[in-house]
């Protein structure tokens, strides 16, 4: 018996899960969303639900703007993939080959942040201090002022051992070798629009939240109690700092659904969009690899134990979050095959790309959900995305 096989989304299997959104959106646990969705490189999905501020009674639309946080880093991530193909980095140059004043100032202190590397620092291994806030919020959004304090502190451990996730250090000292590198001509914010934003035509996308777009920017609302490390405070202090001049390569970006996906097409195409490549193939073939092996991310130890979850493989890539083998709890959900690859914000923002599936999903959400909550909500999207995607199988007639 032979078999010919297509895949082909089932529309009331989308239906589900905008009407999964619908629900959950109506129950509270979040403000509203604009999803997008790509099946083959044809977009089957482009739906804005709820609301973008639902204590104003502002709708969502599909051309919101939204403060993506850390998905920041997968855009800041694209410029190191550039310089390393330019032959201006290297996954093993330190940090302090870039940026001398980082070098360790006590000569008899061991030097650990001398070792630290392009690769520690994509992987979350560098052991820097896993502070949200490496300056005062008055100063936040000054990547210059933030590098100055990073260079003072010392590592708090051995670059390489353990996976930390660091919301700010890693991809601050990423965006500034990049900048150096560049020849200090261009601020990270331009960089990123002429080398990444311009070519992908993502016209809706910036460093920085510009004031022309204010009308459309959704704001930051966070929609649960302090957990310990982040406060509600912590989370709608960004609608003030994220300014149309802060340059903060960790968490500052604003950006569309559209233009999400074209950056996660992109990335499922190889690096390459309508005619235009970004990335090398070899570079995203080795940086959708797990580099982090079978460690945990230190980061998620609390939350697992307070949800008295099996603390979770940190399954991370060269700068991508790895589906992995296994089940556990995952962001990226437990249907997706391995090699599913994708960026995430805290409690709010989410793509990832299913490349056995050719698949591509994207998820910006107004009102911030609590960590572990928004780990349940992820997972259970990505796994009733993933479920569109159907066989159609030919069989011949059986006598």
């Amino acid at each position: 018996m032979t078999q010919s096989t297509t895949t082909r989304i089932d529309d009331r299997a989308l239906s589900r899960l905008t009407d999964r959104i619908k629900f959950d959106v109506e129950a509270g646990d979040y403000d509203g969303a604009v999803i997008a969705i790509a099946h083959k490189g044809e977009i089957v999905a482009h739906e804005a639900i709820g609301y973008a501020e639902r204590d104003t009674g502002r709708r969502a639309h599909t051309d919101d703007i939204f403060r993506i946080l850390s998905l920041t880093k997968a855009f800041t991530n694209t410029l190191v993939y550039q310089a390393i193909e330019l032959g201006l980095l290297s996954m093993t140059t330190k940090v302090v080959d870039v940026i001398p004043e980082f070098r360790s100032k006590d000569r008899f202190l061991n030097k650990r942040k001398d070792r630290i590397s392009v690769t520690d620092l994509i992987t979350h291994r560098s052991a820097l201090p896993p502070t949200p806030e490496p300056v005062e919020y008055e100063r936040l959004g000054s990547l210059e002022a933030t590098i100055e304090a990073i260079c003072s502190m010392d590592a708090i451990g051995d670059p390489g051992h353990t996976v930390d996730y660091s919301p700010a250090f890693n991809h601050a000292l990423l965006g500034e070798m990049v900048r150096r590198v560049h020849g200090n001509s261009l601020s990270f914010g331009e960089l990123l629009q002429r080398d990444v934003f311009e070519p992908l035509g993502m016209t809706n996308t910036a460093l920085g939240a510009p004031e022309a777009w204010a009308d459309r920017l959704v704001p930051l609302k966070a929609r649960f109690e302090a957990t310990g490390w982040l406060s509600a405070a912590d989370i709608e202090i960004l609608n003030t700092v994220l300014d149309e001049k802060a340059e903060m390569p960790w968490v500052g970006a604003v950006s569309s659904a559209g233009d999400v996906l074209r950056f996660a097409e992109m990335l499922r195409r190889g690096g390459e969009l309508n005619g235009v490549r970004l990335i090398a193939p070899a570079i995203l073939e080795r940086a959708t690899k797990n580099h982090t092996g079978t460690l945990i991310n230190n980061w998620w130890i609390p939350m697992a134990q307070r949800r008295n979850w099996d603390v979770m493989p940190a399954n991370l890539g060269l700068g991508f979050f790895i589906r992995g083998e296994g089940m556990h709890p995952s962001i990226l959900g437990t249907l997706t095959s391995p090699g599913t690859f994708g960026n995430y914000g805290a409690g709010s923002t989410l793509y990832w790309v299913d490349p056995a599936r050719e698949l591509s999903l994207v998820c910006l959400t107004s009102g911030v959900m609590e960590e572990s909550a928004n780990i349940e909500r992820f997972q259970r999207l990505s796994d009733m995305t993933v479920s569109t995607v159907v066989n159609d199988s030919v069989y011949p007639d059986m006598k």
